[in-house]
């Protein structure tokens, strides 16, 4: 992927993004500020649906969300448009899903796969506004073949290299996910 597009210094909303033509770019606004990631590469989105099929598989059954990827836009304030690679929706108050018209829309969870284009943001900006969101918020980093969970209300990381265990609100069990065998189907050896 190559770098993010250059960005002029006014305040965007998701209006403005939702004007952008569509050039294969995701366009995403938090806090004013225009986010521009090109199209994944193929091992990007191998790992994408690999936690995709392991989280679908265990949350549908158990109703506790749904399991979505990217490209899907996702308001989780009025000023902000983001584009989680992966993410879980939580169930409305009467336990049916959720859809992109819900204004009150709540994740149990966004993953971000790192890509060099959008290391930098994903890091920083979205992890701010995730954590801050309420959200717990996954960093995958398939060069070192981690994930970085954050945690809201905590100030550092878990890093996992070995096994990711997940328990979102309203799961009687925890969803077990052995990372080295998810990173070896999704990018081989």
């Amino acid at each position: 992927m190559g770098m993010p597009a250059a960005t002029d210094q006014r305040y965007w909303t998701p209006d403005d993004v939702w004007a952008l033509p569509d050039d294969g770019n995701r366009y995403e606004c938090i806090e004013g500020r225009l986010l521009v990631t090109p199209a994944p590469t193929f091992s990007h989105q191998r790992l994408a649906l690999a936690f995709w099929k392991r989280l679908e598989a265990w949350t549908d059954p158990r109703g506790v969300g749904q399991t979505l990827i990217a490209p899907a836009d996702v308001r989780l304030t009025p000023a902000a448009l983001v584009q989680p690679d992966v993410f879980v929706t939580q169930p409305r108050a009467d336990g049916s899903m959720p859809t992109e018209k819900d204004r009150d829309l709540r994740l149990h969870l966004a993953i971000e796969i790192l890509s060099p284009s959008s290391a930098r943001n994903d890091r920083t900006v979205k992890r701010v506004f995730y954590v801050n969101a309420g959200v717990e918020y996954w960093i995958v980093d398939p060069s070192a073949r981690l994930v970085e969970r954050w945690r809201p209300d905590e100030a550092r990381p878990e890093i996992l290299t070995e096994t990711l265990t997940w328990q979102p609100s309203g799961a009687d069990e925890q969803l077990v996910i052995d990372l080295d065998v998810l990173f070896r189907e999704a990018l081989g050896e």
